[in-house]
């Protein structure tokens, strides 16, 4: 299944609604497994991103999907990156030759 790395900032309703932020965690958690995908890890950073997903989807378009509503909730901005995996990595620049 495909990864994918996603740079989450809180926007100002989720700022200042932070202490729910656990509860909106495990809804996004619930909504991503009721499309076919899983949360890997989430890391809470400090600086440029507050958090950090790693999850797994479908194909990209369930990413997107999941990605547009998370917008929607209104308290968080993201930044989606599809990771490949190193043995991806490895073919992908062994078909360079």
């Amino acid at each position: 299944m495909p990864s994918y790395v996603m740079l989450a900032s809180w926007t100002d309703q989720g700022a200042r609604q932070v202490k729910e932020s656990p509860r909106r965690v495990d809804a996004a958690k619930k909504m991503l497994k009721e499309m076919g995908g899983e949360f890997k890890t989430l890391y809470m950073t400090m600086g440029e991103y507050d958090l950090i997903l790693i999850y797994e989807a479908p194909d990209d378009a369930v990413a997107a999907r999941f990605t547009l509503l998370l917008g929607q909730m209104g308290a968080v901005r993201t930044t989606t990156l599809k990771a490949f995996p190193e043995a991806a990595y490895r073919e992908i620049m062994h078909s360079l030759a």
